[in-house]
């Protein structure tokens, strides 16, 4: 027997309330956007971005991979601000409830402040001009192409490049979130997340997650206390510890003891990890041992380690090669979905324009298309703002880089919107942002045409830092935008609350880069504890842009052209065979990170890997609901343990004691002439 129309009504009543977000917040006012942005959140993200660019710089100088860092972001908001309140009444002050608006403004502030620690370049652009990256490729280590680190000048970049990318796209805004419905993976997850977290039960679990997060951080922090005492220089202490033996350890095979890479393994995906381990054996276990004994045929015996025409050249040019294969595979492989996208979206709009007609959205979608809608932020607004400020740009920007003409900066300027739009809206499609793709686009294109005779090397850096901070900034709102469209946070909020991060990333950042460049001598030195590798990666890339093929060594350029088809066939096999095989054929951008440096973070994550995996396998539930705040606890306190580390490292004070491991025969060579 049929249900009859009112049964059918109440039925999808009942449907729509189980699948709906909203309808858990139903009969609680939205605040308007100005009570959306308040002190105390102000306050709490300028704190939060202190930390997480402690954690951010960390990773940038060591190794360069950087994982999502936003539900963090989210959860230690919410706890801040939720903590702030509770002492706030206790002394018997009223102040207005914490709404999962607020929280999505501090989440948003954040995240954009520390984002400069990496578009700003401090681990990559920025610093591949300074000399010491300079000496590791001394065929061009002429003055013009160098520029040391300056906090003043570098303040100065950022913040006259960091804000253009927000104005870009504020235009599309509607079109991208509410007319293509573009997905925005990281955006939406962590708009669930915060919403959960205003729920009853969604703030009983965050308050668990919180203390399982603050227990791991103490012991990640104590952990990297305790391990200073016995790293007296390098080469010394846990993080030199030849876990598989000294031969293994010379070859860059061991465990370092990081509770930031086990962490980092934990929130990276397994094939990721593996990839960095498959690359890291393919290159120091059987490659570099085989081009090393052709010294004296391929390269001269003579050279210097660091000679860019021996060893170290195929390292890092082969790394190159596979980072530009992937580079490239992707960029094509984004910009066809993206063409590919628009013309369906419009295609569809031709054909049906019923489909977003009221009575064909959900309650969700009426709900946060009308808040969405509410604020806007006006064309001229964000037109004017952009041409200001490129105008401010051209200005000054060739004040700090004489290399780069104003005329470089102008083309760059004009192509940057359409660049911009093309990176938000795959962004909005894959989850995957091509700033640093575009960097390096602007670093051959540049500096190739200032020419080695003009500063191309450093002419290209530049470009690259103009060009990523567009482009890296504008896909990054717009994920906000969705983050605030699903949390019926004001696009007016989100705006401004980017600014203030932005503000603030453009001083936090080059701060903290100057604390780390001032208390660490060794930065940027192969071998030691920050050793910047992306810095050299993108100082050799300018340089192959000014001098072409002529800077690398014998069969450089055969091995460099196999390895930079092998990234492209790689990657298109994985695209080719579906999701269920992908997962079992290795990333080849992951692959060529640990050419040049080694494998040793490459097993802390497989460690980090390895932990979740065997946790998922005795209690799934708990692993998935804990694991990445047990994640974020190591990450976080062994990153800000580089703080008072760095205030020891400036104040002169070094660890007491060298724990060094030798071998028997050097053992008794050292016996030996203590003895004499």
């Amino acid at each position: 027997m049929g249900l009859q129309n009112g049964d059918l009504e109440k039925e999808e009543e009942e449907v729509t309330e189980a699948t709906s977000g909203e309808k858990a917040f139903e009969g609680k006012a939205v605040p308007r956007w100005e009570k959306q942005i308040t002190v105390r959140a102000m306050v709490v993200s300028l704190v939060l971005a202190v930390l997480f660019t402690f954690i951010v710089m960390k990773l940038n100088l060591t190794t360069g991979i950087i994982p999502s860092l936003n539900i963090s972001a989210g959860l230690l908001g919410f706890f801040f601000v939720k903590m702030w309140t509770k002492l706030v009444a206790k002394a018997g002050i009223i102040t207005q409830p914490f709404t999962r608006q607020e929280n999505t403004v501090i989440q948003t502030c954040v995240v954009s402040a520390s984002g400069i620690a990496f578009s700003g370049g401090f681990g990559n652009y920025i610093f591949a001009m300074s000399s010491e990256i300079a000496k590791q490729s001394p065929e061009d280590s002429t003055k013009q192409n160098i520029k040391e680190p300056g906090l003043g000048w570098m303040i100065a970049f950022v913040s006259v490049v960091s804000f253009l990318g927000l104005f870009s796209v504020v235009p599309l805004r509607k079109i991208m979130i509410v007319d293509f419905k573009l997905t925005y993976p990281s955006g939406t997850a962590t708009a669930h997340l915060i919403n959960s977290f205003h729920t009853t039960e969604g703030a009983k679990l965050a308050r668990k997650q919180v203390y399982v997060l603050g227990k791991f951080f103490s012991v990640s922090f104590l952990w990297g206390f305790f391990q200073w005492f016995y790293g007296a220089s390098d080469g010394c202490g846990f993080k030199s510890f030849p876990t598989f033996g000294l031969e293994a350890y010379e070859k860059q095979f061991f465990f370092d003891f990081s509770t930031t890479y086990v962490g980092v393994g934990m929130i990276c995906p397994y094939i990721i990890n593996i990839s960095l381990l498959v690359g890291g054996i393919i290159s120091w276990a059987i490659m570099w041992p085989l081009i090393e004994d052709r010294k004296g045929d391929w390269y001269s015996a003579e050279l210097k380690q660091n000679s860019l025409h021996g060893l170290q050249g195929y390292k890092v040019f082969i790394a190159i090669a596979m980072i530009l294969g992937d580079g490239l595979y992707n960029f094509i492989k984004v910009l066809g979905r993206t063409i590919f996208g628009l013309y369906n979206q419009f295609s569809k709009k031709n054909l049906d324009t019923s489909s977003d007609s009221p009575s064909s959205l959900s309650y969700d979608d009426r709900c946060r298309i009308d808040m969405f809608l509410r604020d806007q932020i006006p064309a001229w607004f964000a037109i004017g703002g952009y041409v200001i400020i490129a105008i401010i740009s051209v200005v000054v920007v060739p004040c700090i880089f004489h290399q780069l003409k104003w005329y470089y900066i102008v083309v760059i300027y004009v192509i940057a919107p359409a660049l911009a739009f093309c990176n938000a809206y795959g962004c909005g499609l894959t989850d995957w942002s091509l700033a640093s793709t575009y960097g390096k686009l602007a670093i051959f294109t540049i500096g190739a045409w200032a020419g080695a005779a003009h500063g191309g090397i450093l002419a290209g850096l530049a470009a690259c830092g103009v060009m990523m901070n567009i482009v890296s900034t504008a896909s990054d709102l717009m994920q906000d935008f969705k983050t605030g469209y699903m949390t019926l946070a004001s696009p007016r909020s989100m705006f401004v609350s980017q600014v203030f991060g932005t503000i603030m990333g453009c001083v936090i950042s080059p701060c903290v880069f100057w604390l780390f460049y001032k208390a660490f001598g060794n930065l940027g030195v192969p071998g030691s504890q920050y050793p910047a590798p992306y810095a050299i990666v993108y100082r050799n890339m300018s340089i192959l842009g000014v001098d072409g093929f002529s800077s690398l060594p014998k069969y450089c350029l055969l091995l460099c052209s196999a390895f930079f088809i092998a990234a492209i066939i790689i990657n298109l096999i994985r695209d080719l065979v579906g999701e269920k095989w992908a997962k079992f054929i290795p990333v080849p951008m992951a692959m060529a990170i640990p050419f040049y440096i080694g494998s040793y973070f490459a097993i802390d994550m497989c460690v980090g890997s390895l932990i979740l995996f065997v946790w998922k396998k005795v209690d799934r539930v708990k692993a998935d609901t804990f694991g990445s705040a047990v994640a974020s606890g190591l990450i976080c306190g062994d990153g800000i343990w580089t703080l008072p580390s760095s205030f020891l490292a400036l104040a002169g004070v070094k660890p007491p004691i060298c724990m060094k491991f030798l071998s028997r025969k050097v053992n008794a060579k050292v016996d030996g002439f203590l003895g004499s």
